[in-house]
C-alpha cells in the first residue's frame, strides 16, 4: 500500500507546482480577450485586429489598452501647459546589460535555451519599452523604445 501513495503524492505535488507556475505566467491578448468578450465585441474590426496583435493606437481608452497590453508595470502622471496626463509604462528585459543573448563568451552559460529561466534572471536588466500617455481618458501619445544592436 505505501508504494501506491508515493505516485499519488508525486502527482499532487507536480499538479500544485504546475498550477503555481501557470498562475504566474504573463497573460496574452488572446487570454485577456477571452476574459472580456463583451468589450472586445464592441470594437471595430481594425481595433480588434490591433488588440489581437498586442498593439495600441491614439484614441484607445484604458480598457482597450488593458486588452492589448495588460496591466502596466508602472503608473505615473505628468503636468504641462495643456493639463495633466496619466502615463502607463511597460517594461521589457535586456540580457546582460543590453547585449543580445547569443553574443559573446557567455553563450553557453547565460543564453542556452535549456538553462533554467530562474537562473538566467541575474543577467536580465529591466528597461522601459513602451509608454502610453492618456489625456481625458483616451490615448494621446505612445512612446516606444527600440533597441538596435
Amino acid at each position: 500500500m505505501p508504494a501506491m501513495k508515493t505516485p499519488k503524492l508525486l502527482m499532487m505535488i507536480t499538479a500544485a507546482w504546475a498550477a503555481f507556475f501557470l498562475a504566474g505566467c504573463a497573460t496574452t491578448p488572446a487570454s485577456r480577450i477571452r476574459q472580456n468578450p463583451e468589450l472586445f465585441a464592441q470594437l471595430t474590426p481594425d481595433q480588434q485586429d490591433m488588440i489581437r496583435r498586442g498593439q495600441v493606437a491614439v484614441g484607445f481608452n484604458a480598457e482597450m489598452v488593458r486588452l492589448a497590453l495588460g496591466e502596466p508595470d508602472r503608473y505615473g502622471t505628468r503636468q504641462d501647459a495643456d493639463g495633466t496626463s496619466e502615463i502607463w509604462s511597460y517594461t521589457t528585459y535586456d540580457a546582460d546589460g543590453g547585449y543580445p543573448l547569443y553574443r559573446g563568451w557567455y553563450h553557453r552559460y547565460w543564453a542556452d535555451p535549456m538553462y533554467p529561466y530562474y537562473l538566467n534572471v541575474a543577467a536580465r536588466h529591466p528597461r522601459e519599452q513602451l509608454r502610453v500617455i492618456f489625456r481625458n481618458g483616451t490615448v494621446n501619445a505612445i512612446e516606444h523604445e527600440e533597441r538596435r544592436y
